[in-house]
């Protein structure tokens, strides 16, 4: 993904215009699927095993639409620097940081917890759940503080 951020199409001569538009939703994305991660452990909680796969399926799904909305963008517009001064600025890099690693540490760890559980694998399921929903949620909520911290510097 590190690899796309050198790549921008209008700098390559593609007339497209910026998708300056997308951050806003697609943070809004990240929101979603936080509550989704929340309300899909409640709904297993509570013994509703459908519910819980039916909202698990939509995270997916909405980290999926974030993940191409995130690509399109970054794909065709420049990059927004942070200009927060002092401690903040090291807070949102640290925010930024962990972010940008777990996101990208969390993705086989959805996959395989989504696997188990359509294999019918469910104490290998829950065993992995338990890693997955931490990372996967710190993920999601710090995409919507990222975003949070650095709207006020889009230009």
């Amino acid at each position: 993904m590190a690899a796309l951020f050198g790549v921008n199409l209008r700098k390559l001569g593609f007339d497209v215009q910026p998708l300056t538009f997308l951050p806003p939703i697609y943070a809004t994305i990240n929101g979603i699927t936080a509550v989704l991660l929340i309300a899909a452990v409640v709904a297993i909680k509570k013994g509703n095993k459908k519910l819980h796969e039916q909202l698990n399926t939509t995270a997916i799904a909405c980290s999926l639409l974030f993940l191409l909305m995130y690509i399109g963008y970054h794909m065709t517009s420049d990059s927004t620097s942070f200009g927060g001064e002092g401690l903040i600025k090291y807070v949102y890099y640290f925010i930024l940081i962990t972010h940008i690693i777990l996101s990208i540490v969390v993705i086989p760890f959805v996959l395989t917890t989504y696997m188990r559980a359509k294999l019918g694998n469910f104490p290998a399921h829950k065993k992995i759940a338990k890693r997955t929903f931490p990372l996967w949620l710190y993920v999601a909520v710090t995409g919507v503080i990222v975003y949070l911290m650095i709207a006020p510097y889009y230009v």
